[in-house]
């Protein structure tokens, strides 16, 4: 197993479940933010629920465009910030929501159920999601630190959101490309 860098560290505490309060990774290029999204795409299967958090510029595009990779997808990942969503082909479903523009009456009647059922949902703005939706999720908490730095907290709900922080808890650290 390959060591974590220094820049990887837990966050002190522990959630209601047991799980740790979050592992926080630092990256130093839009790079490192994919490669982070490629590697946990390994351990996503239909079903799972990736909520995305942090200001506009934080990187959660580039982290998706990174999944995608990940799963095989050739196609280039867009922002859906005015389309909604965009549906990536791959190993696995890839729906890639965004709520930046929804709020809360407007996001219940979307239908998110089926998207579920069908790949993995991925939910920039995941925050706004409806809460039995996130009850099972992997939370992932953005900072800008800097220009190109970013921190990357990760966080669990439910059994399916700790073997997926699991997951990204035995990631190896990222290397700039």
């Amino acid at each position: 197993m390959t060591e974590p860098l220094e820049r990887d560290r837990p966050v002190s505490g522990a959630d209601q479940a047991g799980f740790p309060a979050g592992i926080r990774r630092v990256t130093a290029a839009a790079g490192e933010t994919g490669q982070l999204g490629e590697t946990l795409a390994a351990g996503l299967v239909a079903g799972d629920v990736l909520v995305l958090t942090g200001p506009l510029g934080a990187g959660k595009t580039c982290f998706v465009a990174g999944l995608a990779r990940g799963l095989g997808v050739k196609s280039r990942v867009r922002s859906p910030s005015f389309t909604l969503l965009n549906e990536y082909r791959g190993a696995l479903l890839l729906h890639h929501l965004d709520l930046y523009r929804l709020e809360g009456p407007e996001v219940d009647g979307l239908g998110l159920e089926e998207l579920v059922d069908e790949g993995a949902l991925v939910v920039e703005w995941g925050e706004k999601l409806p809460a039995w939706l996130r009850a099972e999720a992997l939370t992932l908490v953005f900072e800008v630190l800097s220009e190109h730095e970013r921190a990357i907290t990760a966080s669990a709900a439910g059994e399916r959101g700790g073997e997926l922080l699991a997951v990204w808890e035995l990631m190896p650290a990222v290397e700039s490309r």
